[in-house]
């Protein structure tokens, strides 16, 4: 979800100037709150938080009704409702999330088969093949926007730029039910009066660091010396931001996309303090990105551990495996290493495993001996009896009932993105 509320929207008017363009950033307009209304057109007009009603949750989405009161996603819902206490609480449905995205994401390779999906309601398009066959970037934009309502009922806005950062900061700014067309010309004028923090990978902190120093604007970067962006930001993103404020982005889409990590993580209805309890949620949380790992094709190389306190503090710890797996038993016992090192000085909010720097499976030979082989036979039936009977036929002896007396909820459910299924 973005942090936008729609107001201050910047949409191009009909016949604009698309020269030098190539690249659309489509984002799909608060879609799982856009889903809910298609689905219940009662709630259309009303402020919509996306979220289980109770205990810790945290927002998934919001409509902008919603955002205009503050509301934002990865927000407790709790404090989403002081913010906005007339606000409709909709549990999530990921299942319909997913359909529809398949169906926005269809259309998209309709149009060009340079398509970089982000995430399950955004992409990036390469039309310049396109041109011959559908016309120009502007005119495929607006015939993108058009079949994506007629389809699918949902609405979508775009941007349309010489390159993916501008695209995707244009797409931003004429949200909702926008089109905002950049041409390459107008690159330099269109970034300057933006505010720092609109630059790819400047997030309040890094933007708090440039404001500290004067700069709040990208036209103040351009009239910045590099040294003094090293300093504010580090040598490599004072090296980003100093290439994005002119326009430099030579990023092409990339139709194949390599998973970074896969992870899971609990919020707690009561904050848990014993190291027993938390180690089976350790081990819960392992078995699932373990069979996520396996149902993908990948192998990690490093486990990460998560924990936030009652105070909201949060640390995590991560380490290097020998040799990458995807055997859950072995990540549930890199993360238990991790968290016996960690000094438990207040009861635990939140908890989360991750697995990092993933490769494919069987991307090396195995060692002359192989210390998982047992637990990855076993895993292995475990996965074809979930697959056959589903996932709560099947589960250890040691997690029954843990999660129904813990009433644990996902911190941040995220379903997984329209590849992966």
């Amino acid at each position: 979800m973005g942090r936008g509320d729609g107001t201050g929207r910047i949409v191009s008017p009909d016949g604009a100037d698309d020269t030098g363009t190539r690249i659309l950033h489509v984002d799909m307009d608060a879609f799982y709150a856009a889903v809910e209304v298609l689905d219940d057109p009662t709630l259309k007009g009303k402020p919509i938080i996306i979220g289980a009603p109770e205990g810790r949750s945290v927002v998934s989405s919001a409509s902008y009704e919603a955002r205009r009161f503050g509301v934002r996603s990865a927000m407790p819902v709790s404090q989403a409702l002081r913010l906005c206490p007339h606000a409709v609480v909709v549990m999530p449905h990921f299942d319909r999330y997913l359909a529809l995205s398949r169906q926005v994401m269809a259309i998209f390779h309709d149009v060009t088969p340079l398509v970089e999906p982000l995430s399950i309601d955004e992409a990036f398009l390469d039309v310049q093949g396109a041109r011959r066959l559908w016309g120009s970037p502007g005119h495929i934009a607006r015939m993108l926007r058009t079949r994506v309502l007629e389809e699918t009922g949902l609405v979508c806005s775009i941007g349309v730029a010489a390159t993916k950062h501008v695209a995707k900061m244009a797409s931003t700014i004429s949200k909702p039910d926008g089109l905002l067309i950049v041409p390459a010309a107008e690159t330099q004028a269109f970034l300057a009066a933006r505010p720092v923090g609109a630059l790819w990978g400047v997030g309040p902190k890094a933007a708090a660091s440039l404001q500290g120093r004067g700069i709040h604007t990208v036209a103040d970067v351009l009239a910045t010396p590099r040294g003094v962006l090293d300093r504010a930001l580090g040598p490599a993103m004072g090296e980003r931001v100093w290439h994005l404020a002119r326009g430099i982005d030579a990023r092409e889409v990339e139709t194949e996309r390599i998973e970074k990590s896969v992870g899971h993580e609990e919020t707690f209805h009561d904050d848990i303090a014993d190291p027993a309890v938390l180690r089976t949620e350790l081990r819960r949380l392992a078995d699932r990105v373990g069979a996520r790992l396996r149902a993908n094709g990948w192998e990690a190389a490093t486990i990460a551990l998560k924990l936030r306190f009652a105070d909201f503090t949060t640390i995590t710890r991560s380490q290097t495996l020998p040799e990458p797996t995807a055997v859950s038993q072995r990540i549930g016992d890199a993360a238990w290493e991790l968290f016996s090192h960690v000094d438990l000085r207040m009861p635990v909010r939140l908890i989360g495993v991750r697995a990092e720097n993933l490769r494919p499976s069987g991307g090396a030979p195995l060692a002359l001996w192989d210390d998982d082989g047992d637990w990855r036979r076993v895993e292995e039936a475990l996965d074809g009896a979930r697959e056959k009977f589903g996932r709560a036929a099947v589960t250890r002896a040691t997690l029954l009932g843990t999660a129904r007396d813990l009433g644990a909820l996902p911190s941040n459910p995220k379903p997984p993105r329209p590849h992966e299924r």
